[in-house]
């Protein structure tokens, strides 16, 4: 069944979301939104796997990037969608169908924008980055990314979040010696070694830089802990896997460089890192996001793709009418009117002023 893109957003959304785009599988989805972009003559439309990529080109002085996922994580027995009230249950109607229901009734009916907009929907975002749709096309089509700011339809509750913490994780291990329980004396216990690495953590108080005017609120805690050989054998190593969430007024490299500070005397080693990424909220193009829109703006207290918009030297803010916090849930909804004020807002923003000269 195609999808109507000059239906009600909130219509629109039902549709998308009873289309099942579990990662990994979201063919059917991206076919019929390529099929459904395909027919509107003011966008020129690509296909790279199952992203699509839809452009307008005005050769106006500002191009703007709207950006979705297609893919949900697995179904819990919340599909077909349904209404209660004015909430729209099912799966991804949070995370975030009812953002990408958005972006695509403005790329259907937005046919002369102010800004050139660039509308990218993509695979594969809940799982391994590996196989992200967005990172795929940053490395080997970021002609189709590029812009002078970027909106990623995250569902935020309809407020600006902006950019993103990064994270780091690291090993941090405790080194002992072997020995017989029974002649304790005569080793060293790494588990016991492995305290002074948790009183690092118990004592650390998290930073709360202002960056680009938002308070980020940065965090260091223990996520795994392994260590011991047998019941009788004193432990001659034990890990302690640490995640770091960073604010962007730091790089992935000084984060690590912190980390191996504060743990000194410990091997440490990084097992996965990501970068933040700044909000970028005084360039033209986000202040006027900011301004048409009367939405609160806040930090985005956690990772997402507009760290990949970052690394393209491309600032971006999350901003979508899902609740976060219902993301994944086996009751996701989202608030009908929420959806119908993101797409008045984000109207009104594409179509009004650029304060940029022409």
């Amino acid at each position: 069944m195609g999808l109507d893109l000059f239906s009600d957003v909130a219509d629109l959304t039902a549709a998308i979301v009873d289309i099942e785009s579990v990662s990994g599988a979201e063919e059917p989805l991206a076919d019929a939104v390529e099929e459904a972009l395909r027919t509107l003559p003011h966008l020129a439309v690509e296909r790279d796997g199952d992203s699509v990529v839809a452009r307008t080109d005005l050769g106006r002085a500002e191009r703007v990037v709207l950006a979705g996922h297609l893919d949900t994580v697995p179904l819990n027995g919340n599909l077909p969608s349904r209404v209660v009230g004015d909430r729209l249950y099912g799966c991804g109607t949070t995370d975030m169908k009812s953002g990408v229901a958005v972006a695509l009734r403005l790329a259907a009916t937005v046919t002369a924008p102010t800004r050139d907009v660039t509308y990218v929907f993509y695979e594969c975002e809940e799982i391994e980055a590996e196989r992200n749709g967005l990172r795929r096309l940053a490395k080997t089509r970021p002609d189709l990314l590029a812009g002078d700011f970027a909106v990623l339809m995250e569902p935020t509750g309809a407020q600006i979040e902006g950019g993103c913490q990064g994270t780091v994780r690291v090993e941090v291990k405790a080194a002992g010696e072997r020995a017989h329980s029974a002649r304790a004396w005569m080793g060293s216990n790494a588990i016991h070694a492995a305290g002074r690495i948790l009183d690092v953590l118990r004592a650390y108080e998290p930073a709360r830089p202002v960056v680009d005017g938002l308070e980020y609120h940065e965090g260091l805690n223990a996520v795994f802990i392994g260590g011991g050989v047998a019941g009788n054998v004193i432990p001659d190593e034990c890990v302690v896997t640490v995640n770091y969430r960073f604010a962007p007024d730091k790089s992935a490299a000084d984060a690590e460089a912190y980390l191996r500070e504060i743990f000194g005397g410990f091997e440490v080693k990084v097992t996965d890192s990501a970068s933040a990424a700044r909000p970028g909220l005084t360039h033209p193009a986000a202040a006027a996001f900011v301004a048409s829109s009367g939405a609160g703006v806040r930090a985005k207290l956690g990772w997402t793709d507009v760290a990949r918009f970052a690394e393209l030297g491309v600032p971006a803010v999350n901003y979508g009418p899902g609740e976060p916090t219902l993301a994944h849930t086996r009751d996701e909804y989202v608030e009908i009117p929420l959806i119908a004020e993101c797409e008045r807002r984000m109207r009104t923003w594409l179509e009004g002023p650029t304060n940029v000269a022409p």
